[in-house]
Order: structure tokens, then sequence, then C-alpha cells
């Protein structure tokens, strides 16, 4: 099946709704122009908030919205809730999943970016990314199910590797993920566990670049690691002993979570992100 618009109008498809693909198609309004809107999900994602999602300050539903309903004034967009199998530039039409082709006069890319495991996929499961809902859901599932966890251990030995939150990654999002974790230990749960105090928990933050925060100032990054070395009651709480500075840190001290090895995530670079095709 063949997905046409009407004939003598050009046609402009664009992959990817998220901010790329949605400034792309409101651009476009007004415009004497067929637009198809493709996208796995049928919402637009504000993804800096993911991580309250991640660790229940948010619902889902505060950062998600219908891509239909965004772009309702516009007379002009065609959304598909689709996965794009392949390309065919010679013929100019994108091929979804179910084989439906979408014929095309321009084609914009905006499918974003993910995670890269370094050729170890398997990881995936174990370590969970942050770029949609079903993933700050996962992760706020594990988080709470972690303290459940805890409460029922009855030796400190085994209760630490469940208080102990590895987060790689020390950009802006990482960052926020960190303290929001280590907000939640010793704030929000304080007094709720009856066989340990939530405070105990350890929040390890590990980035392969020179610094954390590497594309923000300098100065934003000594306050970070001044604030972790020295946490007020509601400080961050986020162990700056561990931050990978320069590769010099003894990441072998962080525990093994869920069979993942951890030492397999060091490398000389930053944390890598693979660019899918949109990018």
């Amino acid at each position: 099946m063949t997905i046409d618009r009407p004939n003598g109008t050009p046609r402009i498809v664009i992959i990817g709704c998220g901010f790329g693909g949605l400034f792309a198609a409101q651009a476009l309004a007004g415009a004497c122009v067929a637009v198809t809107v493709i996208d796995r999900a049928n919402h637009h994602l504000f993804q800096p908030l993911l991580y309250q999602v991640a660790t229940a300050g948010l619902s889902a539903t505060a950062i998600a919205a219908p891509i239909r309903h965004v772009l309702r004034r516009q007379s002009n967009p065609l959304v598909l809730m689709a996965e794009v199998l392949a390309i065919d530039g010679g013929r100019r039409v994108v091929v979804l999943e179910d084989g439906t082709e979408v014929a095309y006069h321009y084609l914009i890319v905006a499918s974003g970016a993910a995670h890269s495991y370094f050729g170890h996929d398997e990881w995936a499961p174990c370590a969970p990314g942050l770029k949609t809902l079903d993933d700050a859901l996962e992760i706020r599932r594990r988080v709470l199910v972690a303290y459940e966890r805890a409460e029922r251990e009855t030796a400190d030995a085994r209760r630490a590797p469940w208080l102990t939150f590895v987060v790689i990654g020390a950009g802006a999002t990482g960052v926020e993920m960190a303290g929001t974790l280590a907000e939640i230990a010793r704030l929000t749960l304080r007094d709720e566990f009856r066989r340990f105090d939530s405070r105990a928990a350890r929040v390890i933050l590990l980035e392969a670049g020179e610094r954390v925060l590497p594309a923000y100032p300098a100065d934003l990054t000594e306050k970070l690691i001044a604030l972790a070395e020295h946490p007020s009651e509601a400080g961050s709480g986020v162990s700056v002993s561990r931050f990978w500075k320069q590769g010099a840190v003894d990441y072998k001290q962080v525990p093994q979570l869920e069979g993942v090895d951890l030492d397999a995530y060091r490398k000389d670079g930053s944390i890598e992100v693979k660019v899918s095709v949109g990018k």
C-alpha cells in the first residue's frame, strides 16, 4: 500500500516528532504543502523533564502531548504512528514496518539520538537509557523496587547493593537524575522505612570525559563538585569520590548492578551517543 497526498501539492515527510520534527511541522503551517509526520509514538515528549518522571516527581502525562492535538490548528499535517524501516531515495518513498510506502518530494529526518552500549547491546536490559516514557517508567519501577527490597533485607551487607544507584553520563540529564535520586534518599523517603535509613543510599555519577557537565562553563563543574563534596541537609548527596574525572577514579569500587560489569563501561572519551539517521 502506498500513502499519497493530493496531486500537484508538494509532499513533505517528517520522520520523528521530537523538537526538531515538531518545529519543522509547525514552521510549515499555512504553507501550500502536504505534510506527513511519522513517529513511533503518537505523542510529543518533552525530554528535558524525563528524569522527573523517572524519579516520580511528575506523571507521564505532564511531559507528553498528543501530536495531533499539538498540530490541531494546522490543516496540512497527517500524523502516522509507525516505525520507518527504510528510505528509498531513488523512488522517493519511506517504507514503514508493515510495508506501507509513503511518497515524498522533500524528506526531513529528525529521529533523534539513541544511547550506545559500545557494541554490547545485551547490557541494555540491565542499564536502561532515558529517552522515552517507557525508559522513565522502567527506571522509576526499579528505583522504587530497590527500596522495597532493601526493607526486606535484615543484613546491612545484603541491603547496601539495593541502596546503590549508578548514573552513567554526567551531562545535564545525568546530573539532574543523580541529584534527584539523592533528594529522594535524603528528603522524600526519610523516615518512611523501619529497617534502614534512606539517607544511607549512595548515588554514584560516572563520566568518561574530562569533567562533569562538559557542555557547560567550567565554573559550573567546580560548583557541582563542591556541592557534592560538602552536601548539606538538602544537598546533592552524590558521591564525588567516584566521579570519573579524567579516568582517574577507581571505578572498580562501583558495585555490580544486575549482572552488568561496569568495568566494561570504561572509555577514554565521553559516554558515547549513537546517533540515528535523523541526526
